[in-house]
């Protein structure tokens, strides 16, 4: 007699042990909260046991539960390790990567040609999302984070110095004398990023203007594009408008700019080296090599 219990099942009480909720569950899995209590049902009756204590609209594992899932855990992770590199080895010349949409669109994307005109046999797949990678539970080969390079389980490889400056167009560039300048402009920010008006300011030793007042905008792309249409003053990574910066289409008013040291962008790739292709390798290195240009 197979002793396997039902794999469905199985699934199912990971997903609502890991996430301790049916619904959160079912939304992982596409299915219906219903579903997903059926199964947890049928892997309780398979097992002879009780897996969870239901609660009002919450469930708890039991001891029990509590050591079957620790089992279960390892088992579903082993499975999606080799699941990954089995595709890895299929693919062999094609890797995915995450990287938040700034980065991506503003620094990763326009070099990525000369990458690919120097490798044209590597395909080279990109996802944006501010979450950093989980290379345990997600098919990704390597990631782009902004941190302090101190992530468990990855490797990490610093890419570009993170310096703040103040950017604007030419022509609001041409009133501005000095930062004190700053209290009659429209700040722009970025809400990821709410702490790098301040920052910059207190290096200048202005202390006068009000951080809180201007413009907000959820990501950096679209910040610098209002600094673009003469909105305002941003305050840019220096790194994501480069280009703009050597067009002229963006110029920076003062000389000041602020190095945030360790906190910058990192190149991620899994802890163990036997998980990292060649090709992700040669990747890796034109990464660093042009970030530190």
């Amino acid at each position: 007699m197979d002793q396997l219990p039902p794999l469905n099942a199985l699934r199912a009480f990971e997903a609502a042990g890991r996430l301790a909720s049916v619904s959160a569950a079912a939304g992982e899995l596409c299915v219906t909260p219903a579903a997903v209590s059926r199964h947890i049902r049928l892997l309780e009756e398979h097992l002879g046991t009780r897996l969870f204590h239901r609660e009002h609209r919450a469930i708890v594992l039991t001891d029990t539960g509590k050591r079957y899932l620790e089992e279960v855990t390892l088992l579903m992770d082993g499975l999606r390790r080799a699941t990954a590199a089995v595709r890895r080895d299929q693919r062999r010349q094609q890797f995915q990567i995450r990287a938040p949409h700034s980065i991506a669109m503003r620094w990763l994307l326009p070099r990525l040609a000369s990458f690919h005109r120097a490798n044209p046999a590597i395909d080279v797949k990109i996802n944006t999302s501010l979450l950093p990678p989980d290379f345990e539970r997600e098919d990704l080969d390597a990631g782009i984070q902004m941190g302090d390079g101190k992530w468990k389980g990855v490797a990490s490889y610093k890419m570009m110095a993170n310096e703040l400056v103040p950017v604007c167009t030419p022509e609001k560039a041409r009133r501005l004398t000095s930062p004190a300048d700053l209290a009659h402009e429209t700040l722009l920010h970025v809400l990821a990023r709410p702490d790098d008006w301040f920052i910059w300011l207190r290096a200048a030793h202005v202390d006068e203007i009000d951080v809180t007042r201007g413009m907000k905008y959820e990501s950096s792309v679209l910040a610098y594009e209002a600094a673009l249409e003469g909105y305002g003053v941003a305050i840019a990574q220096k790194a994501l408008v480069s280009k703009e910066l050597q067009d002229g289409r963006l110029v920076m008013p003062f000389e000041l700019s602020v190095d945030l040291g360790d906190s910058t962008y990192y190149f991620l790739l899994p802890e163990q080296p036997r998980r990292r292709s060649p090709e992700l390798e040669i990747f890796r290195r034109w990464v660093v090599a042009v970030a530190g240009q």
